[in-house]
């Protein structure tokens, strides 16, 4: 009988041994057949087994419990193992005996531990696995990250189902308005909400991750498509416990539909496509959802055929200053000016609306950028010394220089360089869309005015927190977008004729200069002087010129 019970023990630990070293096939069902035999067979009426992930976390009983086994019959604990591994997770087993059974022998002893061994190493790997699985694969906020994406699609490359599936990656948009709103513990909620809401529809044949900050991609089913779509259009998210607790949520969006016979080598081949694809949504004021195709591909080659072109044409001085006069409205005299750029390359003139777009993607911007302020220095300097007549030029920089901690020092050292007067300079900002980059203008502004070079905000009215940009900056200047320019056909009670008028009254209230943009006609200037805008720029007081056609006319 003893012999029996021998056997049937070395039977059930072969087979729970089998099952631990089998993970590729491992089920709860397929470890509790082998354990419950051993209960039974030593009269253990139930077996329990714990995994915390360290000692503090045992101690508050933060961690997770499995029965193995159990009876039903109750009883005490009559033998417990504890182990500790290299990761200071902590491994618990416990056994328990009804009251008025036989109690083990040290024989019976010593296989019941050798059996709670067992199952502490198998317990032990398993967790820690799945530990090194979470800090691989997600990031410190439980999202799944760009390794779990790619290794999602190089298991989709290896089925050959690649040509079935649709790769997305996409930004929220306005989400530093909406943490501003709500704060930013309810805007992670509504992020985890977003995430989950996609997450269901693209179920287990894709995976949607997080690419950083507000940014995500994700790979699915093509015929999900529309249903994911949806989402990224727009949809209400709920982020507390009142109906009225939500906010709409949208993505600007890139798309590329995975054709058959498409070949994978690595991410890049996906990635680029996408997040172009992004890019160009984020860009678009009509379509926040941008598809990928020929024409994007065109882009990515005249993006890349322009880097590689813009050394050379900034070292040949292929890029040429163009001033566009301000001028006041009583007197059309020339106040002012702005520089823009021109491209003269191989005896053609390409317009900024075909390069600078192009070169926004990427830094390269910036060089372009420092390049117009030394040009416009040099000009200044030189009728400086003509003892000719100068005014204040205005020079764009763009979102992209706000990566440079310096940059108030870099644009100071330029206009000193060429001991140009700091009131003859102007920098010209666009709104900003980020938290990041609003606190970084705002600290350029104010250093440049410390200094005494002016900084205005441009196309003031285009973007989503004009109001607040101006309330927080302390700039000179007020430059109206044209879109907010009453054109001939309205009327004194107009939407955009009262919204004209109050923002130009808010100016002066402000103590902020302000210039109207895009005038065209003698009507629009006759409304300007109703509204006591005293400043103008557009085609009614001079196209931009080149530079000495401006500097001829700067001399009249």
């Amino acid at each position: 009988m003893e012999t029996d019970k021998q056997i049937r023990y070395y039977e059930l630990l072969e087979q729970l041994i089998a099952v631990t070293r089998d993970t590729d096939n491992f089920s709860i069902e397929r470890i509790n057949e082998p354990l419950a035999g051993l209960c039974r067979l030593f009269r253990v009426s139930k077996g329990v087994t714990e995994f915390y992930k360290s000692a503090n976390h045992e101690k508050s009983g933060r961690g997770e419990v499995f029965v193995c086994y159990d009876s039903g019959e109750g009883g005490s604990e009559i033998m417990g193992r504890r182990i500790v591994d290299e990761s200071m997770a902590v491994s618990k087993c416990r056994v328990y005996m009804a009251e008025g059974t036989e109690p083990l022998s040290d024989e019976e002893r010593e296989k019941v531990d050798l059996v709670m061994k067992v199952v502490l190493s198998f317990i032990s790997n398993s967790r820690l696995r799945k530990i090194v699985e979470r800090l691989t694969f997600y990031d410190d906020n439980g999202y799944r990250n760009m390794r779990s994406f790619i290794r999602c699609l190089e298991q989709l490359n290896e089925r050959k189902q690649l040509g079935t599936h649709t790769a997305v990656y996409f930004n929220l948009r306005h989400f530093s308005q909406i943490n501003q709103e709500i704060g930013r513990n309810n805007g992670d909620i509504v992020i985890r909400n977003y995430y989950t809401m996609l997450e269901e529809v693209i179920g287990d044949d894709g995976i949607i991750c997080r690419a950083g900050g507000d940014n995500f991609v994700a790979i699915f089913d093509d015929g999900l498509l529309i249903d994911v779509l949806e989402i990224l259009k727009g949809v209400p998210v709920s982020y507390g416990s009142n109906s009225s607790d939500r906010v709409n949520v949208s993505a600007s969006t890139g798309v590329f539909r995975i054709p058959d016979g498409f070949v994978y080598e690595d991410v890049g081949d996906i990635m680029d496509k996408i997040a172009t694809t992004s890019r160009a949504a984020k860009l678009n004021p009509s379509d926040n959802i941008v598809f990928f195709d020929g024409k994007t591909e065109e882009g990515r080659e005249r993006l890349a055929n322009f880097r590689k072109l813009l050394p050379l044409a900034i070292e040949n001085g292929e890029f040429k200053v163009y001033y566009q006069p301000k001028s006041d409205i009583q007197s059309e005299e020339i106040i002012g000016a702005e520089a823009l750029c021109r491209w003269e390359h191989e005896g053609t003139v390409i317009m900024p609306s075909d390069f600078i777009p192009i070169l926004e993607q990427s830094s390269d911007i910036c060089k372009l950028d420092f390049y117009m302020l030394e040009h416009v220095c040099q000009d200044i300097r030189r009728r400086l010394d003509g003892n000719k007549p100068v005014v204040r030029v205005s020079v764009n920089f763009s979102r992209k220089n706000m990566m440079d901690a310096d940059l108030s020092e870099h644009i100071i050292d330029i206009v000193d360089k060429y001991r140009v007067p700091h009131d003859l300079i102007e920098i010209e900002l666009t709104e900003s869309t980020t938290d990041v980059e609003f606190k970084e203008i705002k600290r350029v502004v104010s250093e440049l005015q410390q200094e005494g070079i002016s900084a205005s905000v441009d196309d003031f009215g285009l973007g989503q927190s004009s109001l607040n940009l101006i309330r927080e900056i302390p700039w000179n200047v007020l430059k109206i977008d044209r879109s907010l320019i009453p054109i001939d056909a309205d009327n004194p009670h107009s939407t955009r004729s009262v919204m004209f008028k109050y923002i130009v009254a808010m100016a002066k209230e402000l103590g902020l200069e302000c210039i109207a943009e895009g005038v065209e006609t003698e009507k629009q200037v006759n409304m300007l002087r109703d509204n006591s805008c005293s400043l103008a720029q557009g085609y009614y007081f001079g196209k931009p010129l080149p530079t000495d056609e401006f500097e001829a006319k700067l001399d009249k």
